[in-house]
């Protein structure tokens, strides 16, 4: 498998994002692929809670600690780690937790939603969790395979573990857990997002990956690219009115969409 693709066509694109989807076994298309957009081909793989910089994993029990004093209870299912983790995420606040997508489409929106950024080559990560998640300590893996489940719900992973300490001392070595969040409100049902989280914080998911290269894909979106896109994405109705349901989604997808065209990039 090739890590890193070129994408040369808008049909190109389609091809890849959709290789190897095919399941035998049950005679359909599913894929196993997590995708992130991202719209500089250079960023990182790097959580919020990274990007505090200074001593971002001191930080993390404070910035958690405090949402919960402030947030009103009612806002999480259960008073566990992972829901408010996966609360605080969904609404800023810096955590060690990435945003993922099952649609490609929505990650594709991502790494083309910011316009002032089309003189820069777009990127997604597509990365395989089912195959990330044979290397879960003995304990989630048995989680999964007794409800025949391919990604935790963050239920399941509540009644796993407990607290972040406990996540972290499953295993001497560093792993990835991808976590559906509750269906909290239309822009995570929208999104059809999915969060990942390793147990050290300051471990940086794509040097992970790195060492476990069948795991994932770079699809590199050229800056040239980029236009055609965008422009059929708002065709297919891949914009921020749906993806961000509300007036505000709803401002940011006729701002972008009215705004004009800028010379191509060479």
């Amino acid at each position: 498998m090739t890590n890193e693709i070129r994408l040369e066509s808008w049909a190109q694109l389609q091809e890849v994002l959709f290789a190897d989807s095919w399941d035998s076994q049950i005679g359909r298309f599913r894929s196993r692929l997590a995708f992130r957009g991202l719209s500089d081909s250079r960023y990182p793989l790097a959580t919020t809670l990274m990007r505090l910089g200074g001593d971002y994993a001191e930080l993390e029990r404070h910035l958690l600690r405090n949402f919960k004093k402030y947030a009103h209870r009612s806002m999480v299912e259960r008073d566990s780690v992972w829901h408010w983790l996966t609360l605080a995420q969904h609404h800023g606040l810096p955590t060690r937790l990435l945003d993922w997508t099952y649609s490609p489409y929505v990650a594709l929106h991502f790494a083309t939603a910011n316009i002032e950024q089309f003189d820069c080559d777009g990127v997604i990560w597509a990365v395989n969790y089912l195959l990330a998640h044979q290397h879960l300590p003995e304990r989630l893996r048995a989680k999964l395979d007794a409800e025949g489940a391919n990604v935790f719900t963050t239920e399941m992973f509540s009644d796993s573990v407990a607290t972040l300490a406990e996540l972290a001392a499953l295993s001497d070595r560093n792993y990835v857990v991808f976590v559906e969040p509750s269906s909290i409100d239309d822009r995570i049902v929208n999104q059809f997002g999915m969060f990942s989280l390793m147990p050290d914080v300051r471990g940086r998911l794509d040097a992970w990956l790195a060492d476990q290269p069948q795991l994932w894909q770079r699809l590199i979106i050229p800056r040239q690219l980029k236009w055609e896109v965008r422009d059929k994405l708002d065709q297919a109705n891949i914009t921020e009115r749906v993806l961000f349901p509300g007036l505000d989604g709803l401002s940011s997808w006729l701002r972008r969409h009215y705004s004009p065209r800028h010379a191509d990039p060479q």
